[in-house]
């Protein structure tokens, strides 16, 4: 079977997978690719197929299987069919696709679609993707995240902001996440851990990036003077891609949580890195990713719900 389905609309997806068991069977052969491994001993020297070809077993340890186990769909009762519709949709729309929507889109409710768009985010997550470095011409940021308030008539800025923290290559990946503070310990520690030694260092004149000279060719652009450009001296790539992110909030998912934030940002994160892919393309790189089991008790834990609306 192979790998990479030619599909060009979600009408395709209905077509190429129209049951369930064909969505079971392909996603076993993206797993494990025609070598199916035990999820409980980790061997496969014998696997048999059982007669609905969906459940498997090991000769070794004697236990059947099936290729949902120990990833997002593990305990799911949807069908197969409704998972690959959501994940084709979340990754064709190019600013992501809301709870609300895609319940609409596959006939689930707002509850059940919002928990899978999580599932898949946990999946997407592409710091597990690669462990490479970036090198070359790397630009890093800072942005703030949440909402402002009006008081009294005057318009205050409210502790409510969340602090994201990106590096991006140019003509290359982009590395985000949600850090607790903009200090210089916090920010050079993520930098010296992701970006070569001695690459060509882009910031803004924020005072956290002082002293990374010694390890980098470190320039900067003073945008408390309105300088943004100096040569090839700017920080336009990713601040395009926290305009992305901002529209993508702005647009589809209106509000986020503190709690949450940092999966959205995995989302545009794998978006941006895979812009250059083909929809199918894609479809396929996230249907091979899906490892990793997210409960519905694991997503909601924590006391960080609070809701911000993004204000730009």
């Amino acid at each position: 079977m192979k790998q990479v389905v030619n599909l060009s609309n979600i009408l395709d997806v209905v077509k190429q997978f129209p049951t369930d068991e064909s969505c079971h069977l392909h996603f076993q052969e993206m797993r494990w690719g025609g070598s199916p491994v035990c999820v409980h001993c980790g061997k496969s020297r014998k696997i048999y197929q059982m007669k609905d070809k969906r459940i498997l077993k090991c000769a070794d340890c004697r236990r059947q299987f099936t290729a949902r186990i120990g990833t997002i769909f593990e305990d799911s009762a949807l069908p197969l069919q409704k998972w690959f519709m959501a994940i084709w949709l979340l990754m064709a729309h190019k600013k992501g696709v809301s709870s609300v929507q895609l319940g609409k889109d596959i006939g689930v409710t707002q509850k059940t679609a919002w928990f899978m768009l999580h599932r898949i985010r946990y999946a997407m997550r592409t710091k597990n993707f690669s462990n490479k470095p970036l090198k070359g011409t790397v630009e890093v940021d800072e942005t703030f995240v949440g909402g402002k308030q009006r008081e009294k008539g005057i318009e205050h800025r409210m502790d409510n902001k969340t602090i994201v923290f990106g590096m991006v290559e140019r003509g290359g990946r982009v590395m985000a996440e949600v850090v607790t503070s903009a200090n210089g310990r916090k920010l050079k520690g993520i930098i010296r851990k992701n970006v070569t030694t001695g690459s060509n260092l882009m910031s803004d004149e924020w005072r956290a990036y002082r002293g990374l000279g010694k390890e980098y060719d470190h320039e900067t652009v003073n945008h408390s003077k309105y300088e943004y450009v100096r040569g090839d001296v700017h920080t336009n790539t990713i601040e395009g891609f926290w305009s992305l992110l901002k529209r993508g909030i702005i647009g589809i998912y209106h509000q986020v949580s503190r709690k949450h934030l940092d999966k959205y940002v995995d989302e545009f994160e794998y978006r941006y890195n895979t812009k250059e892919m083909k929809d199918s393309v894609r479809f396929s790189n996230g249907i091979k990713r899906l490892n990793g089991r997210l409960t519905y008790k694991e997503l909601i834990s924590n006391n960080q719900h609070e809701r911000f609306q993004l204000s730009v």
